[in-house]
């Protein structure tokens, strides 16, 4: 039975969702040295953003399939370093989707109005009415920097709170934004000077850690206020600091930072009434937290049991929007591809696919990595979703894609070696009866299956007897067969659905039959 364990403080319905399939251990959140010393047991480890997930733990994970993180950001997981390892990393991108957006709004509508600060003083006994005197939102523009699923929702938001609304993100299309209401501005140096109010929705990158500095600042209108709910290090923290001084930046309102751990340690901290700041509380509700937990604990379920995960953060061919429309085809892709190998001689090359009909119109990245994945498997162990194109670009294989504009909905391969090329072409009958419908020059009609022999003959009487008599001697049954004749020789073909693996020994005695040419087993996984 598989072992998983759950570390951090994720919801106790995490636990009992993955109960159903494994032993569990649930386990306060541990340092990378202990984590070490256990994680070679376990086949998952689900996390929250406590536990640090390295490459050093991650080398010792020899079982792990699965980083499971209950919540929306991975910084806290080497992504890389699991990919690697063909160790699938998933998250829950939805679950604490309203439950940020708020969080945003209510910081947005705080700093407004001043809120914490008039409390307090309330608090204090005092009534100070005109000293917590706060603007209105309404007809004031919001700057979006990232429209996910949360700056979508904070996007509706601000607009049913008649504000104007501006998006910047190098990955939305213009045409989405302007269907939603809000103004696509494609450059930064032309959406910082329209915002009275700038949020961010964006993950710390390359590209997007340090983005709010001293020089971006500077081009924000005056006045300006910025929350940040994302992710900390997109703000720089002593630049914020600065402006907050000199009244460049009015007000902000941050619930994370560059530094969690050593929050004492930030500059913002001494302002006590131009700057809210809350501990990062964007996805700490009871809602999200179940969510979140259920979402990727049903992950870790399907990945143990075979299935794919829904949010594969190292696999976005498989993402379910791509998947959905050609996941009859995956299995088909990944036996034509394993099959095709097995027959190819010498370093693989060069993996050409075409596919036609229906495939042609769709989105077929996620057949390319199934063929990846059976190219590889062929001769390797331990390939997968995950790791399959990188093993594939480490070993120098190019792969082309390409579509044709036949009716009939195929998926043929060329597989190339410095010696030999290979072709093979398949296609479904009905949902999901596969074909296998061409090898090489020939046309065949047999559906790929665990064991299969593959009998290259010269065509003349008695072949296929010859055959059938040697494995039924073997005690090895025939489920199936084809038989295809090359039309440009004299040399024919018979592939065999066989109930077992056949051995050398019985391979030995077909190739002593007259007329038959380099049998091959073939063992689909």
């Amino acid at each position: 039975m598989s072992k998983v364990l759950i570390t951090d403080k994720i919801n106790d319905l995490a636990v009992q969702i993955v109960s159903q399939v494994a032993t569990v251990d649930n386990l306060p959140t541990m340092d990378e040295d202990k984590l070490c010393e256990i994680i070679g047991d376990y086949d998952a480890i689900l996390v929250r953003s406590q536990t640090k997930i390295t490459a050093k733990i991650i080398e010792k994970a020899n079982n792990l399939k699965i980083i499971a993180r209950a919540g929306v950001g991975v910084d806290n997981i080497d992504v890389a370093a699991a990919t690697q390892k063909g160790i699938i990393v998933v998250n829950s991108p939805d679950g604490n989707t309203h439950a940020a957006a708020e969080h945003t709004i209510a910081m947005m509508m705080a700093m407004a109005r001043n809120i914490p600060e008039a409390n307090a003083s309330v608090k204090k006994g005092l009534w100070e009415r005109s000293k917590f005197t706060g603007i209105e939102v309404y007809n004031k523009t919001l700057g979006i920097i990232g429209l996910g699923k949360i700056g979508s929702h904070v996007l509706n938001v601000a607009l049913a709170l008649g504000m104007k609304v501006v998006v910047c993100d190098p990955y939305a299309n213009k045409e989405v934004v302007e269907r939603l209401g809000a103004q696509y501005i494609e450059h930064f140096d032309d959406f910082w000077p329209l915002c009275d109010f700038i949020t961010i929705h964006t993950p710390k990158t390359k590209e997007t850690a340090g983005l709010i500095n001293t020089n971006t600042i500077n081009r924000m209108k005056k006045g300006v206020r910025i929350i940040n709910c994302a992710r900390g290090g997109i703000i720089d923290e002593n630049a914020l600091s600065k402006a907050l001084e000199e009244n460049q930046v009015a007000q902000c309102a941050i619930d994370v930072y560059e530094d969690e751990k050593n929050i004492d340690k930030s500059p913002l901290i001494k302002f006590e009434k131009n700057a809210i700041l809350t501990p990062h509380l964007g996805a700490s509700t009871d809602e999200a937290q179940i969510n979140v937990a259920v979402d990727v604990a049903n992950q870790v379920v399907d990945v143990l049991e075979g299935r794919n995960a829904t949010s594969a953060i190292n696999i976005p061919a498989l993402k379910p929007q791509k998947l959905e429309a050609v996941k009859d085809y995956m299995s088909l892709a990944q036996n034509l591809a394993q099959f095709a190998s097995q027959l190819t001689e010498g370093a693989i090359k060069e993996v050409n696919i075409i596919v036609s009909g229906l495939l042609a119109k769709l989105d077929v990245s996620p057949l390319e990595i199934a063929i990846l994945k059976g190219v590889l498997s062929a001769n390797m162990i331990g390939i997968n979703y995950v790791n399959a194109p990188i093993v594939a670009q480490k070993r120098g294989i190019e792969t082309k894609v390409s579509k044709t504009n036949e009716s009939q909905t195929t998926i043929s391969l060329t597989i190339k070696t410095s010696t030999k090329t290979t072709t093979i072409k398949g296609d479904l009958i009905g949902k999901n009866i596969q074909r296998i419908i061409e090898l090489d020059n020939y046309n065949v009609a047999i559906e790929p299956k665990e064991h299969m022999l593959i009998v290259p003959h010269i065509n003349k009487p008695n072949m296929v007897g010859s055959v059938a008599g040697v494995l039924g001697s073997c005690n090895i049954n025939i489920s199936a067969m084809s038989v295809a004749k090359n039309d440009v020789s004299n040399k024919s073909i018979m592939i065999f659905n066989i109930d077992s693996k056949v051995e050398q020994e019985t391979l030995d005695k077909i190739s002593s039959i007259d007329g038959v040419d380099n049998p091959c087993c073939i063992n689909l996984v």
